[in-house]
């Protein structure tokens, strides 16, 4: 088995995919590279669905956003190239027990399946096909740098990305794309506001500077 799997477009929801996932745990062990085989594209967006979740408030703790961020942004990368996220081959191939795997993801399953009932399948265009599921992976590439930035001292400069990945991640998952156009509206939103805090800062720094010099 290679380092570079491709995932196939799938319109099933995430909680489908876990109990089928639980069905074929018949074995002892199972890899890390065998169960992000079977959970596939819709396991590495959950994943940034995840890590954006602490900065869903006004002002995040600094530093945080950059570790997370990264994380996101390689999580979206193996998205767009259509392939599992560069990890070592000792982690991918660690054998854990099936016994114990199992029960989390059965709790799991609960879980995901209380999120379903709030989104289903609209806008097929936005969310069908591997062109469009690359697009979107550049999207939440673009949001993760920008989440990345070191600004979370300025409020909500950790809350729009946040936001965007959020929606673009479960939109994706849910094969729901007007909740992805809602992930690319506050991209928008996203880009506008930090390139006010450049613009405003630049201004800020030409009139301490014309003070200095006495221009």
């Amino acid at each position: 088995m290679t380092d570079n799997i491709s995932f196939k477009d799938t319109s099933e929801s995430l909680s489908t995919v876990l109990e089928r996932l639980i069905g074929n745990l018949r074995g002892k062990t199972i890899t890390l590279r065998e169960l992000m085989e079977a959970i596939g594209e819709q396991g590495l967006l959950l994943m940034c669905a995840i890590a954006c979740l602490p900065f869903l408030i006004p002002v995040s703790i600094p530093g945080v956003s950059t570790v997370f961020g990264a994380a996101i942004v390689m999580i979206s990368l193996a998205i767009t190239l259509n392939r599992l996220p560069w990890l070592p081959k000792r982690i991918l191939d660690k054998q854990m027990e099936t016994a114990r795997l199992a029960p989390a993801l059965q709790k799991g399953v609960t879980i995901v399946s209380k999120l379903d009932r709030f989104m289903r399948p609209r806008l097929p265009g936005l969310t069908s096909g591997n062109v469009m599921a690359r697009v979107n992976g550049l999207a939440i590439m673009a949001a993760g740098i920008l989440l990345m930035m070191p600004l979370g001292f300025v409020p909500f400069s950790n809350t729009l990305p946040g936001i965007a990945i959020l929606l673009f991640s479960a939109g994706m998952i849910q094969r729901d794309g007007a909740t992805v156009l809602g992930g690319y509206l506050f991209l928008i939103l996203t880009t506008i506001y930090f390139a006010a805090l450049g613009y405003g800062a630049f201004w800020a720094g030409q009139g301490i500077s014309n003070s200095l010099t006495g221009a």
